[in-house]
């Protein structure tokens, strides 16, 4: 009775020991975040204004989701540069700039011709300022930032007020219509992408 009983009490702990093992070699194996990014590939960045976060997507599969904060105005159309609105629509990235008041910014072709166009329908804009976008576009990637549409559109970090805003238990919306992440997950951001990500903003 007490041999079997020693003898299932040893199976047991083998049985688990070996689980552990296990688990060990399969932690030794997992792929850290910054490589799981660069080898899938990030094709798309997803930024929800009412959820307050970004998602980056490889393919329709969504890898990380950061927290992030949107331009302060509610508006879900944005029709001028002051305006404070953070724009609504598919765009890509134009160009990385890795010193900036707010640490990190990564710029989007806004606006792009699809606003281009609505805008020059709704009278907001010229034809010859319509022209003036289209050409940056195609020439540069970057729109004309000289136009009442403005062009000053991107995620950037927090610089000197990372540390306050990164530990707040909730988030608020309070840019100029950009989108705001943390030093670190702009840091983040910019390892992954490149000029012509594509970078979604619903609301």
């Amino acid at each position: 009775m007490i041999k079997r009983i020693i003898y299932i009490s040893g199976s047991v702990i083998v049985f688990f020991a070996g689980v552990v093992a296990y688990g060990f070699i399969l932690n030794l194996r997992e792929i850290p975040l910054a490589e799981a990014m660069q080898r899938k590939g990030i094709t798309k960045l997803e930024d929800d204004r009412t959820k307050y976060q970004m998602i980056l997507f490889s393919g329709k599969i969504p890898i990380k989701t950061y927290k992030a904060a949107f331009g302060k105005n509610r508006s879900r159309i944005k029709k001028e540069k002051n305006d404070n609105v953070t724009p609504n629509g598919d765009y890509e990235i134009c160009a990385i700039v890795d010193h900036n008041i707010y640490y990190k910014y990564i710029k989007l072709n806004y606006p792009n011709k699809i606003d281009a166009a609505e805008s020059l329908r709704k009278g907001i804009i010229s034809e010859n300022d319509f022209d003036k976008i289209i050409s940056a576009l195609e020439n540069g990637g970057c729109s004309d930032s000289t136009t009442v549409l403005g062009a000053n559109i991107g995620i950037h970090g927090l610089g000197e007020y990372d540390v306050i805003f990164r530990n707040l238990p909730f988030v608020f919306n309070w840019t100029n219509g950009s989108i705001a992440l943390s030093n670190r997950n702009i840091d983040e951001i910019c390892s992954v992408v490149e000029i012509g990500t594509r970078v979604e903003i619903i609301h």
